[in-house]
C-alpha cells in the first residue's frame, strides 16, 4: 500500500506542548499523552477523530465561488505540499495494524514495515514508550493544489520519528512553517470581480475627444485576508491582500490616458479616482481616458487591473512580504463621434 493511500487518523489536543527550534517554528507533539480521540479501541483501524488536528484550517474555511483567485505578478507559486505530524505512536500503532491485518498479499511488504516500525529496525513498538515526547511526520497536501502533479511528491512510504526539540529529517518537500501556511492561504485568496466605475457609464457611449472619468470606491476594493492554521503544531498565519493601484489601457492605441501611464494611484480614503461632477466639465479626470476615435460600429476592450500587495503575519511574531498580485476586469465599451454630447 503506497503511503498516499493510507488512512489519515488525528487527535484533539488533550494539553498543550510544545517545542521551538532556533527558526521559532514550533515542532513536535501538542496533544499531551498521545491519547486518540473519539473513544476507539486504540487496536482497532477505525479510528474516529478530529482530522482537524493535522490538517491545515482555513478561515474563511471555504473558497468563495463568487470570486476570482489573485495573479501573482512574478513566476511564484505556493508550496504543492510541505511536511508536518501526522501521528502519535499510539495512532500510528492503530492505523498499521489495522492495515496489517486487513492485507492478504504482500507479506513480504508488511514485514518490512513491521520491522521498520515494531522489531527495532530503526523503531520499536510504533515508540510507545516515547509517547508524548514526539511525533511521527509525513508528507501533507496543499488542499489549494490538488491537482497539482506535485502535489504528492512530499509522501514517503515510512514516516519519521521526531521527537521534540528535534529538526524533521530532510524530506522530499518543505518543513511546514508560519510562512509555508502564510503562501498556501495565497491561493485561497479570493478578488470579486468589479468593474470600474466610467462616466459616461459604460454601457452607454463614449464620445471621441470627451475624457472619461474612471474611479472606484474603497467599498469597491476591501482588503481580502485568509488565516491558515495548524493545530498540531500550535502555528498559524493570515495572508492579507491589500490595493495599491488600478492600472488602465484603452484597448486602442487611439487614446490618452490619465495619468499616461495609466497607473491610477490609491487616495487616502482607499478609493482610486474620483467620481465624476457636472462642475467638473470637460477637465482632465485624476484617472481616466480620451478615446481619440470611434468604433464605428465595434467595441474597444477597456481593461482594468487592480493591484494588490500581499503581506503576512504569523505565529511567534512572524511575517512578511509575499509577491504582489493582480486582478484584471475587461468590459468592452463603444465611441462615437458627435459634435456635442451632454452628460
Amino acid at each position: 500500500m503506497s503511503r498516499t493511500g493510507r488512512i489519515r487518523i488525528a487527535v484533539v489536543a488533550a494539553a498543550a506542548g510544545s517545542l521551538l527550534l532556533g527558526t521559532g517554528t514550533a515542532y513536535g507533539d501538542k496533544s499531551g499523552d498521545g491519547a486518540v480521540g473519539g473513544g476507539s479501541d486504540p487496536g482497532s483501524s477505525n479510528i474516529s477523530a478530529n482530522a482537524s488536528y493535522y490538517e491545515v484550517q482555513y478561515t474563511p474555511k471555504g473558497i468563495s465561488s463568487k470570486g476570482h483567485a489573485l495573479t501573482a505578478t512574478t513566476a511564484w507559486t505556493p508550496p504543492p505540499c510541505w511536511m508536518a505530524p501526522v501521528a502519535t505512536p499510539q495512532e500510528l500503532k492503530a492505523e498499521r495494524e489495522g492495515v496489517w491485518a486487513e492485507e492478504s498479499t504482500g507479506y513480504q511488504w508488511d514485514q518490512a514495515q513491521e520491522d521498520y516500525y515494531v522489531n527495532g529496525h530503526p523503531h520499536k513498538d510504533f515508540e510507545i514508550a516515547n509517547a508524548g515526547k514526539g511525533m511521527w511526520w509525513n508528507g501533507h497536501m496543499n488542499p489549494s493544489m490538488a491537482a497539482d502533479p506535485n502535489a504528492t511528491s512530499c509522501f514517503k512510504e515510512r514516516d519519521d520519528w521526531v521527537l521534540k526539540g528535534a529538526e524533521p529529517p530532510a524530506g522530499p518537500g518543505p518543513v511546514v512553517t508560519p510562512e509555508i501556511l502564510a503562501e498556501s492561504a495565497y491561493n485561497r485568496i479570493r478578488i470579486l470581480p468589479k468593474a470600474v466605475e466610467l462616466s459616461p457609464a459604460a454601457d452607454l457611449p463614449q464620445t471621441v475627444n470627451l475624457n472619461t472619468w474612471a474611479w472606484l470606491t474603497s467599498a469597491d476594493i476591501k482588503p481580502v485576508s485568509v488565516t491558515a492554521s495548524l493545530a498540531s503544531l500550535g502555528i498559524w498565519a493570515t495572508t492579507t491582500a491589500k490595493p495599491v493601484g488600478l492600472h488602465i489601457t484603452a484597448g486602442t492605441s487611439d487614446a490618452d490616458l490619465y495619468p499616461a501611464s495609466g497607473n491610477c494611484p490609491m487616495n487616502a480614503d482607499g478609493s482610486i479616482g474620483r467620481r465624476y461632477a457636472k462642475a467638473d466639465g470637460n477637465a482632465v479626470p485624476p484617472c481616466g481616458l480620451t478615446y481619440r476615435r470611434a468604433t464605428n460600429g465595434g467595441t474597444f476592450p477597456l481593461s482594468a487591473t487592480i493591484r494588490w500587495a500581499v503581506s503576512w503575519t504569523g505565529s511567534g511574531g512572524t511575517g512578511g512580504d509575499l509577491p504582489g498580485g493582480s486582478f484584471e476586469y475587461t468590459q468592452n465599451v463603444t465611441v462615437q463621434d458627435i459634435q456635442s454630447v451632454n452628460r
